[in-house]
Parts: C-alpha cells; structure tokens; sequence
C-alpha cells in the first residue's frame, strides 16, 4: 500500500479523493491528511494563481515528510467581481475558512449584479509532488462554470457551494448529491486529470 499525503486539514477533500479512486478503480494508495503526520511549517499561500499555491503546499509536504504529496488551492472566480474572490476565496471575508461570512459578503457585493451578469466559475488547481526535481511534479486545472444565487440553498459541500448553481442544473453545489458533484465539479475535474500520475504512484 503507498502512502500518499493529502495535504489538507479538510476531511471533505480527503473523502472527495477517496471517492474519485473509487470510482476509476485505482486501488493501493492509503491517504493521510496533516493531521497524521508530525506538525511542519506550512508557507502561507502567497501564490498570484490556484497553481501556484498548490504546487507550493504539495512542495512543502514532500519536503516535510518525505511522502507523495497531493494539494489543491480552489475558489470561485466571479465575472462581476473581474475574476474575484478566486485565490483569496477561503479568506475573502478577512478570516481564513469562515464559510458563512464569506458567502454573505460575496452575496453582498453582488446585491444590485442583476442575474444575467451573475456569472462564476469554480476553480481548483491539484498539485502532485512525489520527489525533489523539477519533473517530480504534476499540476492539473479543473474548472466548473455556473452562476451565483441570491441566497444560500442545501446543506451539502462546503465553501460557496449553496450560492453556486452549475450552469444546466437547478440545483446548487451544495444540492447535489456526493457523486453528482463528483462527476462534474472543478475538483471532481483537476482529480480526475490527476489519475494518470496517480496509478504510476501504486
């Protein structure tokens, strides 16, 4: 069984990668989160894009620990806000992880964005590390296009996931099931595109 780093506190994204495997039937990979392994400085995401940070928070865990390493830096990209919250998502409200004061400012900036110009993606950028040199690493992009709602619905997912609606569907992110979102999210997406480098891994 290989050993590989998921380089999150979030057991969602964890359980998310578990599902992904799963369902592609890649099977021998045991997945840690940093709550398994010995404490480490982690650099703060100073990154000017989703790539960036990942490929810096996967660097830093394989460094740390010596282990293949796998990060993500995700958010959403809102067209009226010119490509913001994007990387500052998980802080857009001032404090790191706050999900609901972040969802109610955004709601809040776009109070008077009539619903044509309400346009957003999600994006997630997925970095894989598994040695020191500059080809020990993969980054792989996902993107999810859809609009933002003017209120929260659903109790599934977490971030902005209930004002996100997935352009086609009626139903927000966090209205999906855990497949459903799986199968066509930005994360789903930059996992699956990561699958490649991940059975080489086992």
């Amino acid at each position: 069984m290989t050993r590989l780093l998921v380089a999150t506190r979030n057991l969602k994204k964890l359980t998310e990668l578990q599902r992904v495997l799963d369902a592609a039937g890649v099977a021998g990979l045991s997945l840690l989160s940093l709550a398994d392994v010995p404490a480490f400085d982690e650099a703060p995401e100073t990154g000017a894009t989703f790539e960036e940070n990942a490929l810096a928070k996967a660097r830093d865990a394989y460094a740390a620990t010596g282990l293949p390493s796998v990060a993500d830096d995700s958010g959403v990209e809102v067209d009226a806000l010119n490509a913001m919250p994007g990387v500052l998502s998980a802080r857009w409200a001032g404090r790191h992880g706050d999900d609901a004061a972040n969802t109610a400012l955004l709601l809040a900036q776009l109070a008077d964005v009539p619903d044509e110009r309400r346009g957003a993606a999600f994006v997630s950028a997925c970095a894989l590390v598994h040695g020191p040199g500059a080809g020990d690493a993969v980054v792989v992009r996902g993107e999810w296009r859809g609009t933002v709602v003017r209120e929260p619905r659903g109790a599934g997912g977490f971030g902005y996931d209930p004002v996100f609606l997935p352009a086609g569907s009626e139903r927000t992110a966090a209205e999906l099931t855990p497949q459903e979102k799986d199968a066509a999210s930005h994360r789903g997406r930059a996992l699956t595109a990561l699958l490649p480098s991940l059975r080489e891994l086992v």
